[in-house]
């Protein structure tokens, strides 16, 4: 991403395509910690605008967490901000907290292994906090396959599929590119 992009706001606008208005709908959501306090809002604003200038950015990212902890619009902005400065390892640890999140509020235990199909309405893409949790999961299985943990990575993305088998968050596409991985070696 560029820091033009960044500037305009991109940075914290959206899992990107398709899934912008859910991003939108999670982050107004009372569910999820709704009306994100001025204050916080407006440092997450000067880290999209200083994106390019990454001490700063960050610092502002921080900041909005000092005011509100946990809150998804502050997850969000600080994965989209390690994950577009490729600090992939950073990414992840906040791609869990966002699942830890998605699974406490949804009731879902605390181990995504062990989330069923059964547990929430995972094929409903109005169903907010399971469609939260997916992408979460996405976003984990993805990171994982980046940084080389590639069984990691296969098991988040198999447990999409398995619990939302229509595959409309693209865990199938996760899965043949570790396909196609294994038989290149064979």
């Amino acid at each position: 991403m560029t820091g033009k992009a960044a500037a305009n706001g991109h940075m914290l606008d959206g899992f990107g395509g398709a899934s912008d208005a859910l991003e939108r709908t999670i982050l107004a959501s009372p569910l999820l910690g709704g009306g994100l306090p001025r204050e916080a809002q407006e440092h997450l604003d000067k880290a999209a605008e200083r994106y390019h200038l990454t001490d700063v950015a960050e610092t502002h990212i921080y900041s909005a967490a000092d005011i509100a902890p946990d809150h998804a619009a502050v997850l969000i902005a600080f994965y989209r901000f390690y994950f577009y400065k490729g600090r992939l390892s950073e990414a992840l640890n906040i791609a869990r907290s966002c699942m830890r999140k998605a699974m406490e509020l949804s009731v879902l235990g605390d181990d995504w292994r062990r989330v069923e199909a059964t547990d929430a309405d995972f094929s409903d893409c109005g169903a907010l906090l399971p469609r939260f949790f997916l992408f979460s999961l996405k976003g984990y299985a993805y990171l994982n396959l980046r940084l080389g943990k590639l069984d990691e990575g296969r098991e988040a993305a198999e447990k999409l599929l398995a619990l939302e088998p229509r595959d409309r968050i693209g865990a199938q596409v996760l899965i043949d590119v570790l396909n196609a991985m294994e038989e290149a070696d064979d």
